[in-house]
């Protein structure tokens, strides 16, 4: 297929443009400056514009845009720009696709639609959940709606564990210094999925068309915050004896520390599973595994 992805220099588009050209998948990639490479062309969000011909013979768009949740402190001000730098690509791409009659849009998305959903099991039928994030959510995904009648895949993706960046680029350096520790009581789950299962998974949705709607991005067995903790004090050969409160989280990062860290969702990847999908790491301890031998 000919494809198009939008945030292709983050985390997962600097791996999924290698690994979709190595199953032999045509790769056009957007960037917001003028094209300097023959696989580049330029867009602008903001304005609206794609450059022209950028999606002339193409089968689908993947579109992982949006600034990263952490970082800063989740003032008014950053919380309109982490909702804008999702839903205004989103916006832009989906009526560039209704418009020309691309067949697929795959979007990202994230597990946070649910809001925190304490310990019940989660699959893609759930309703959305409250908050700020799964209010981000769930208009970042309306904004997807524009796309049809192209096929809309939502990824709603947890926490992805590769071993560079991410949420384990965070954690490795304060668990090798012996200073990791559950977060909070510890029983919140933490939906969570490997770099090697979220890549071939979202390849995986792109060759089987019959996929379609939200499609939870998770590994197989979701754990709690202190099972995850102790799993990475493991693999990295460095105990986890310390527990950070939940109060002195939310005095340091505000909100971020409610949503973020001490709620989760105790998501499965249903849709998934049930067209076949087979999980490179199928257990929290061999992604982990993975991520910190790599």
């Amino acid at each position: 297929m000919r494809v198009v992805i939008a945030g292709s220099s983050g985390l997962l588009g600097s791996h999924l443009v290698p690994a979709l050209r190595h199953a032999r998948h045509e790769v056009i990639r957007l960037v917001r400056r003028a094209a300097q490479a023959p696989d580049e062309r330029g867009w602008d969000p903001e304005s609206g514009e794609i450059e022209a011909g950028a999606l002339d013979g193409v089968d689908a768009v993947i579109n992982l845009c949006g600034a990263p949740l952490g970082g800063k402190r989740w003032t008014a001000e950053r919380k309109r720009e982490l909702l804008r730098s999702r839903t205004r690509p989103t916006a832009v791409l989906a009526e560039a696709i209704g418009e020309r009659g691309i067949p697929t849009l795959i979007n990202a998305s994230g597990v946070d639609f649910y809001g925190d959903t304490g310990g019940r099991l989660i699959t893609e039928t759930a309703g959305p959940g409250s908050g700020f994030l799964a209010d981000l959510c769930q208009r970042w995904e309306a904004a997807a709606d524009a796309a049809r009648p192209a096929r809309v895949v939502r990824l709603r993706t947890g926490p992805v564990l590769s071993p560079s960046g991410g949420l384990l680029g965070q954690l490795k350096p304060l668990f090798s210094l012996m200073l990791g520790g559950r977060l909070g009581d510890g029983t919140q789950y933490m939906p969570w999925i490997s770099l090697d299962d979220e890549i071939a998974a979202i390849r995986f949705v792109l060759e089987n068309r019959e996929i379609s709607g939200p499609v939870n991005m998770t590994g197989p067995e979701p754990v709690t915050n202190a099972e995850f903790t102790r799993a990475l004090g493991e693999a990295l050969g460095r105990p986890a004896p310390w527990v950070i409160p939940g109060f002195a989280m939310r005095g340091v990062l505000g909100e971020f520390a409610q949503e973020v860290a001490l709620t989760g969702q105790r998501a499965v990847p249903a849709v998934l599973e049930e067209h076949g999908f087979t999980f490179q790491h199928p257990t929290v301890r061999s992604a982990l595994g993975a991520a910190v031998s790599a």
